[in-house]
């Protein structure tokens, strides 16, 4: 039973932080490197992550600068920001690249916090979904006798205090992220 309840812990931690690494791609008229997080470069025929072959900073608060750590690289991770679809051209001085973030407008602003609503209501589902499991799994033990009545209330109402808890830190953090995206 406890390992039941550890595991439902674990498993929503790891839905918050998969959430999280989400939002982070999402643009928000601001340069962060983990924008580029996803973006897969074909680095001498193996598709590799842009962060394990260029180091990637903002010095501006609307500029990356991406500085591959083999400058014969630059073409490639050109080629793998274009197909990554993200709506920003890169341009290069044939050492490092540049990447302008151009300022969200307000219409896509909106689009984006729908974006975010959807995600956070995911993630949201996916919890109810882990919840659903733990409760089964306690039943099952209940019914094979590992757990009596009592214990299985008082299981149950442990794994709804952390569902609940699970889905209001959701909708802080997706209120957090609107927040970012809806300053001008």
């Amino acid at each position: 039973m406890r390992d039941t309840i550890s595991d439902l812990t674990t498993k929503m931690e790891k839905t918050k932080s998969v959430l999280k690494e989400d939002l982070n791609t999402v643009r928000a008229g601001r340069a962060n490197p983990a924008l580029l997080d996803k973006v897969m470069v074909d680095y001498y025929g193996v598709p590799s992550p842009l962060k394990n072959i260029a180091n990637v900073s903002a010095p501006e608060p609307r500029t990356l600068l991406i500085a591959p750590f083999d400058p014969k690289s630059i073409q490639d991770i050109e080629k793998a920001i274009n197909m990554a679809n993200l709506g920003i051209n890169p341009s290069n001085d044939g050492k490092s690249i540049r990447l302008v973030i151009p300022q969200v407008t307000e219409e896509r602003r909106k689009e984006l916090t729908k974006l975010i609503r959807k995600m956070g209501e995911d993630a949201k589902v996916a919890v109810r979904n882990e919840r659903r499991d733990a409760n089964d799994s306690l039943k099952k033990q209940e019914k094979a006798g590992e757990l009596t009545e009592d214990d299985l209330k008082h299981d149950l109402d442990q794994v709804q205090k952390k569902t609940d808890a699970c889905i209001k830190d959701i909708d802080d953090i997706i209120a957090q992220k609107e927040k970012e995206i809806l300053e001008v």
